[in-house]
């Protein structure tokens, strides 16, 4: 059981990272109020969910590196300053500008998942450490969830605006107890941020991560999409040679390539595909008028409802890998979560006409996402430098999210790419792209299975990095 202290540090972590996994999804099944309350378009509409994307895709790894040489503890309370601003800037917003401009600000946080690792990895007793990145983890893979099923009622019951005032309340109360009783670490890396990297990294995220969502509107054989999409090629291959002759490179490449982290990474892509893909489209199919052949019509908050067995799995699985890695390993539960997602993807193609088949969906999906959250987070914090935790799960969550954003494209090619008289996806658009995400998390599973292992079920020990101060730890 981690100490007073320790429990308090968790408590600050948990909370920060959580508000901010809420607000990824939060604002979702708002859109369309937040379109009419501000005279605006759809497709503007749809950039407050994008800037939030392509600001979080940014800053997650930079920030992480930043603290792993500054303070982890200095950069947190930074950061989570910055989602108290943009909350506070979105909820006074009068337009639609100055709320994609808040939304920017507040995908700042995506640095409080790598932040908040490292911080557990540095300050907490070593028995500690896999249960409270599992339970840290439960409640990241949990807090999406509380946006999907909690966007309807606080919009129905008080208005959109609250979905913002809410967290400035919480974050600001966060910001406090970090600044009194979280510890700043002593342990720092060696060498300063490589603002070259970080130039070159935003570049080809942008270039990459803004085609990927906005392909629907402009045309994926557009100009903007495919010179996008070239000038993000362009970018990356400069970014990985720039890195690999910097003596302080922004993300070490020798760590991307060790074999338990590599194939970490390969499993999150691809099971981000799949889990941002359903949040993303299951909602929807729900919301759908039965006339339509296929859906039922639910409102946002009925919708939500649907998704609570997913939310309640998520948190509860999230919590039992703590105690399950220690017995079966990190890979065993990644594998299983992956192969999870796959069943309830399958299921879905099949069987989606009554609302407990979606139930049952939700909460397998779910089982699925908090083993494999928890799970990624113990392979890669216990197979890197302690000096490169930051950096590493940084990138660990941007690649999963950069999954996500090709799962959510691929599918929505396939849901929206022939469409009814009425304007609506026909029912097999919806069950090609589920049988897509089927094989994106069967191909996640298979990743899993790659991430090496002695007999013995640990993970193999990984070969020092040239150049840290200590070799990574051994993890199961």
């Amino acid at each position: 059981m981690p100490r007073p202290t320790a429990r308090l540090t968790f408590a600050v972590l948990a909370t920060g990272a959580g508000v901010f996994s809420m607000l990824q999804s939060l604002i979702a099944p708002a859109l369309p109020t937040v379109q009419h309350a501000l005279h605006t378009s759809q497709s503007t509409a749809t950039w407050v969910m994008t800037a939030y994307l392509l600001s979080a895709s940014v800053f997650t790894p930079i920030l992480g590196r930043v603290g792993d040489l500054v303070g982890k503890k200095r950069t947190l309370v930074a950061v989570l300053l910055a989602v108290l601003a943009g909350c506070l800037v979105a909820a006074l917003a009068p337009n639609i500008a100055v709320l994609i401009v808040a939304r920017v600000v507040q995908g700042v946080g995506g640095a409080l998942f790598p932040l908040s690792f490292g911080i557990i990895r540095d300050e907490f007793a070593p028995a500690e450490v896999s249960g409270s990145i599992s339970n840290l983890s439960a409640v990241i893979a949990a807090g999406g969830g509380v946006g999907m099923v909690a966007a309807g009622p606080i919009v129905s019951a008080l208005d959109y605006r609250w979905l913002f005032w809410l967290p400035v309340g919480i974050v600001a109360a966060t910001v406090l107890i970090a600044l009194r009783y979280v510890p700043e670490s002593p342990k720092r890396a060696e060498g300063k941020v490589s603002w070259g990297g970080a130039v070159l990294l935003s570049g080809w995220l942008v270039a990459l991560l803004l085609p990927l969502s906005q392909a629907g509107q402009w045309g994926w054989a557009s100009a903007k999409v495919l010179g996008l999409f070239a000038l993000a090629a362009a970018l990356f291959t400069v970014w990985l040679v720039t890195e690999a002759r910097s003596r302080s490179p922004l993300i070490d490449l020798r760590v991307l390539r060790l074999p338990a982290v590599w194939t970490t990474n390969a499993a999150a892509l691809l099971f981000g595909a799949g889990m941002y893909s359903i949040w993303s489209f299951l909602p929807g199919f729900v919301q759908t008028p039965a006339a339509a052949g296929y859906g039922f019509g639910a409102s946002v908050t009925a919708s939500g409802l649907l998704m609570l067995p997913m939310l309640l799995a998520m948190f509860l699985s999230g919590v039992l890998s703590g105690r399950l890695e220690p017995r079966v390993g990190a890979k065993a539960l990644l594998t299983t979560g992956a192969a999870l997602g796959a069943l309830a993807c399958g299921f879905l193609t099949l069987w989606h006409d009554e609302q407990w088949q979606i139930a049952v969906v939700a909460g397998l999906f779910g089982l699925g996402i908090g083993l494999a959250f928890a799970s990624m987070a113990n392979l890669i914090v216990g197979s890197v430098p302690v000096e490169q935790t930051g950096a590493a799960t940084g990138m660990n969550a941007n690649i999963r999210t950069i999954g996500g954003s090709i799962g959510a494209a691929l599918t929505s090619v396939l849901v929206t790419g022939r469409l009814q008289p009425s304007g609506l996806p026909y029912a097999s658009g919806y069950t090609h792209g589920w049988a897509l995400l089927a094989l994106l998390c069967l191909a996640a599973a298979g990743a899993a299975l790659l991430v090496p292992v002695h007999r013995s079920g640990h993970l193999a020990e990984p070969r020092p990095v040239p150049g840290s101060t200590r070799a990574p730890a051994q993890v199961r």
